[in-house]
């Protein structure tokens, strides 16, 4: 794979030419030093990549010429990652990691043991910082597929819409909470299929409660264990998302 990747956004399907954001070319030129002749990646986070040669370096304005246009295929699976927030920069590291793993869709939730509380005007800021965090991360991994950080919800409302999914995976201590593979096997064994869209659901620090939990059973989640062990929420997430990951590549 090339060194350089940039995200565009061009209008037409089949350009000759295409030229940087004022961003992306500082981020290409100014930090990472790519200069006229070399080969550079450009893709627009949903699957199609042109690949490129840098004919202009202006940091405000850097043009690419286009050799040949390719469309990467996605993942035979869709992650969905419903994470409960963390304090502190938190956030940032799990939707990077969960880049980096191959997660489609990222969620932010209010729980009741959530302690961070968003107004409307913040949690626009903290969404576009997030989606700016996924296409670094998405940049420095080569996945051509961007995922979309949506808008924070209450977790019991989405927990009651979440639709559309083969399983829906909540990460427990609880007593009885199985393992994926156990999981994933009946799933196998009933539709002679692997599943193809996963919801994982990852609690806040302190995890959900009592009443969180019970809802999701309601809701039709299985609980999954990732241990005896209590982990961090970002270390939960990363984790599950890794397993999860592993075992839908191998199914």
């Amino acid at each position: 794979m090339p060194d350089f990747r940039a995200f565009c956004s061009p209008a037409e399907a089949e350009p000759t030419a295409i030229t940087l954001s004022p961003e992306e070319s500082h981020h290409l030129v100014a930090v990472n030093r790519a200069r006229p002749g070399d080969t550079i990646v450009a893709f627009d986070g949903r699957g199609t990549e042109w690949i490129c040669e840098l004919s202009s370096d202006r940091k405000n304005a850097a043009v690419l010429t286009v050799r040949f246009r390719q469309k990467m295929k996605p993942l035979p699976y869709t992650i969905t990652l419903g994470q409960a927030l963390p304090k502190g920069q938190f956030m940032d590291a799990i939707v990077r990691k969960a880049t980096e793993i191959g997660a489609a869709h990222i969620v932010p939730l209010e729980s009741e043991r959530t302690q961070v509380h968003l107004d409307d005007s913040r949690q626009d800021r903290k969404i576009e910082k997030w989606q700016t965090a996924a296409l670094e991360a998405a940049k420095q991994c080569g996945n051509p597929f961007v995922p979309q950080v949506q808008p924070v919800q209450a977790a019991a409302a989405f927990m009651e819409s979440a639709r559309g999914h083969d399983l829906k995976l909540i990460a427990s201590l609880q007593p009885g909470a199985r393992s994926l593979k156990t999981v994933l096997a009946a799933f196998q064994s009933a539709q002679n299929r692997p599943p193809r869209n996963v919801l994982w659901l990852v609690g806040p620090e302190g995890d959900f409660t009592p009443a969180e939990l019970s809802h999701a059973k309601t809701c039709g989640f299985e609980f999954i264990t990732l241990g005896p062990l209590v982990l961090r929420c970002e270390t939960a997430a990363t984790y599950a998302l890794s397993i999860l990951s592993y075992e839908l590549q191998n199914a």
